[in-house]
């Protein structure tokens, strides 16, 4: 392109003032090099391409646990579909239960070694001092004409050598028998299941997940996901239909994936007629089995057994609870497009709180949930209480907190109903939108919590819930050991990934929502995100692509700024200038009058401290002819000096402390104690990474200027987002300013 010399030294001039003199970060660069590139399976508009595909296992198995012994014993057929173009020598199974032989790592030293006056199980925790068996004894793996199949077993992963290989577009099925014993869950730290024991009544409650050899994932990014399981990066699963019978002692109550097919066998005729009642309860739950009843089952200890059947379609994971000690309620939620059972499961441990708001949760979250995304389609979805820690799977959730003597403080209350609104949201994340959590762990917990967040604060508005302020502390943290967000599940340190998986990206995303898209715009494409990828396996890259893309917006600053790297926000008005034109009609002294009120501190024109002194009175020239190059018209000079006679121009300058980009909000304070709030987008940092500065035209005089008023973007320092600065009292001038009070 030719332009005229002219025109060109100006340009060059007005871009110089500007200029960044610090290295160039390429913050406003695409982040096309990070994530994998768009094919033909995964478009560049982040939805699923023509020929996406994925596989399918569907699983057929009986499984009993021994009460006395707490073994559970299981069999099972899976017909696995290679839908994908290669054809499959091999397979892959998961076998999570063997991450708890002694020789794997607990988390016992995550947060510390050894250390006097210790306790014996935190010494546990460290040691296993006192051993138990664990892990899986596979006693046989069958073709369907009952031939043995090879297996490779490495820790948590079987190698399955298929004696024929699996072509592309065909299936096979296979048998597999297996136990393994139940581990005790106060024994491990962060135990996702195994058993409670209650030695007041000795009795149990079994919390069973990661129970049976499942089908690892084969995908077309990375062949087989056969990670090992370490216990933080969950799982990758694929979809399929289940139909699971469970034996259980004759008077335990059966929770479960999926829908109960033999209600006959299992309930009485009362509890059949209360069940039906709660499908046209919509306004409250109805108590299936009552505190009495629950009471004279923990009484029989039965020798029995019965076996409970449970049918569930397309879905990822199976899991399921049992116990005597079981108190049930059940109401219906009617959602758009569905009809859901919302149900609970908790022992009397668990009165009163359980009964009056765990299913109430459960009907929050399903309704808050499918609007941001869409409606839940699985006909149940299930709360068990638990001593502690919060787990989901398909339909089921075990959820931690209890009262003691039938009292919870208002922080616990919040932090169940928290656990129970979070688990029940991960039927979405990852359960139907079926990120790889072993990988990526804040694609399911980061966007659940998000969901999850604004759940309590549209239905619990008494609770505190997640803002940008909440990441603050774990931003301004130790940059030598933050990680971005873009780190593989189990390489997060166990004191941060809290922070970094769940609290970073819901901030993250609440800023996209609130500040920089706008919340219409943002739902929508959120909500076509879930929409593209439900019943499918999303990657990083297609969530990043299809927030673009959806709403017209270039957000690759953003990405590369608050996933791939460790900076803060923090945005400091470095300066205020304060400019007034020129006008011939008024004398010298009226030009450069003063204010009459000063604050405390040297204050110069090249440097103000505040707006004491006055407005810098500049003189505006006519445009020579030059300046327009090759342009005919020109400016209407007089008509200029008109709107701009009696205003005032206020330079600011910002620099960019944190190194994370942020668009900027300008609160102006006026001297009348009006406000006004300008947003500049965070396009304003594309030419200087740095140092911003910009040029405002107010009809009013300025007494404040605030940045970030709202605390939108988490900034790290408030104390330099104002002008005239203000000081914030030390903590011991705050204790002596205290003591005089008093």
């Amino acid at each position: 392109m030719r332009l005229h010399y002219l025109l060109l030294l100006p340009v060059c001039a007005i871009f110089s003032a500007q200029a960044q003199t610090k290295p160039w970060q390429g913050k406003f660069e695409p982040i096309d090099n990070m994530i994998a590139p768009p094919n033909s399976y995964r478009t560049a508009s982040g939805a699923p391409g023509r020929e996406y595909w994925q596989q399918r296992a569907d699983y057929k198995i009986k499984a009993s646990i021994d009460e006395k012994t707490n073994v559970l014993t299981g069999e099972e057929t899976i017909t696995y579909y290679n839908n994908s173009p290669d054809d499959l020598t091999y397979l892959w199974l998961q076998l999570e239960q063997n991450v708890n032989k002694k020789e794997n790592p607990d988390f016992g030293d995550a947060l510390g070694g050894v250390s006097d006056g210790m306790n014996s199980r935190q010494m546990q925790f460290l040691t296993r001092a006192i051993d138990f068996p664990a892990g899986y004894s596979i006693k046989y793996i069958k073709d369907t004409s009952g031939n043995t199949i090879k297996a490779l077993v490495n820790n948590t992963m079987m190698k399955v050598l298929l004696n024929t290989p699996l072509k592309s577009g065909e299936n096979l099925s296979f048998s597999l028998g297996w136990s393994y014993p139940i581990t005790d869950r106060s024994m491990f730290m962060l135990s996702r299941e195994g058993y409670e024991y209650f030695p007041e009544d000795d009795n149990t409650i079994y919390l069973i997940a990661h129970w049976f050899p499942r089908m690892a994932v084969y995908n077309d990014t990375e062949g087989w996901q056969n990670q090992q399981f370490r216990r933080l990066g969950e799982f990758a699963l694929e979809f399929g239909d289940y139909d699971v019978e469970i034996t259980v002692p004759e008077d335990h109550v059966v929770a479960a994936t999926g829908e109960l097919q033999n209600s006959e066998n299992v309930l009485t005729k009362t509890q059949r007629k209360r069940f039906d009642d709660a499908k046209k309860s919509f306004d409250k739950p109805v108590l299936i089995i009552t505190q009495e009843e629950a009471a004279a089952n923990k009484k029989t200890k039965s020798s029995k057994t019965k076996t409970w059947k449970f049918h569930a379609e397309n879905v990822r994971d199976f899991s399921f609870a049992s116990s005597r000690k079981f108190i049930w309620d059940a109401q219906a939620v009617k959602l758009p497009t569905n009809t859901v059972m919302a149900m609970s499961y908790f022992p009397e441990e668990g009165l009163p709180v359980w009964e009056e708001e765990s299913t109430k949760a459960i009907k929050n979250a399903l309704e808050v949930y499918s609007e941001a995304t869409f409606d839940y389609p699985y006909p149940v979805a299930i709360s068990v209480n638990t001593s502690n820690i919060g787990m989901e799977f398909p339909m089921i959730s075990f959820n931690g907190g209890r009262p003691k003597d039938g009292k919870m403080s208002d922080g616990a209350k919040k932090g169940m109903i928290g656990t129970i609104v979070h688990e029940v949201g991960h039927n979405w994340f990852p359960m139907i939108i079926s990120s790889d959590e072993r990988k990526w762990m804040w694609m399911d917990e980061g966007l659940n919590t998000f969901i999850h967040q604004r759940t309590i604060e549209e239905r619990y508005p008494q609770f505190s819930y997640t803002t940008p302020k909440s990441i603050v502390p774990f931003m301004s943290g130790d940059k030598n050991i933050l990680r971005p967000i873009m780190t593989t599940s189990d390489n997060e340190l166990l004191t941060q990934f809290g922070n970094n998986f769940y609290q970073k990206p819901t901030v993250g995303l609440q800023m996209l929502r609130e500040s920089i898209i706008g919340k219409e715009l943002f739902d929508q494409a959120f909500k076509e995100y879930a929409n593209r990828w439900k019943y499918k396996h999303p990657n990083p890259g297609d969530l990043f692509r299809t927030l673009e893309d959806a709403t017209a917006t270039d957000l690759d600053w953003f990405f590369r700024g608050w996933f791939f790297t460790v900076d803060h926000v923090d945005m400091e008005l470095s300066n205020v200038k304060w400019y007034k034109v020129y006008e011939e009609n008024l004398n010298i002294e009226d030009q450069q009058k003063k204010k009459s009120v000063k604050i405390e501190g040297e204050s110069t024109a090249e440097n103000p401290k505040d707006f004491s002194n006055g407005p810098e009175v500049i003189t505006m020239t006519d445009t020579p002819d030059n300046a327009y190059g090759g342009f005919l018209s020109r400016l209407d000079e007089a008509e200029m000096r008109k709107q701009l006679q009696g205003k005032n121009i206020y330079e600011i300058t910002i620099k960019n402390v944190g190194g994370l980009i942020m668009p900027v909000t300008i609160e102006w304070v006026y001297t009348d104690g009006s406000k006004e709030t300008d947003k500049l987008p965070a396009d304003i940092w594309r030419l200087n990474e740095y140092e911003v500065t910009k040029t405002f035209l107010k009809d009013k005089e300025v007494s404040t200027v605030n940045l970030d008023p709202n605390f939108e973007f988490a900034d790290t320092d408030m104390n330099n987002n104002s002008f005239p600065k203000t000081e914030t009292p030390s903590d011991f001038d705050s204790f002596k300013e205290k003591k005089t009070q008093k």
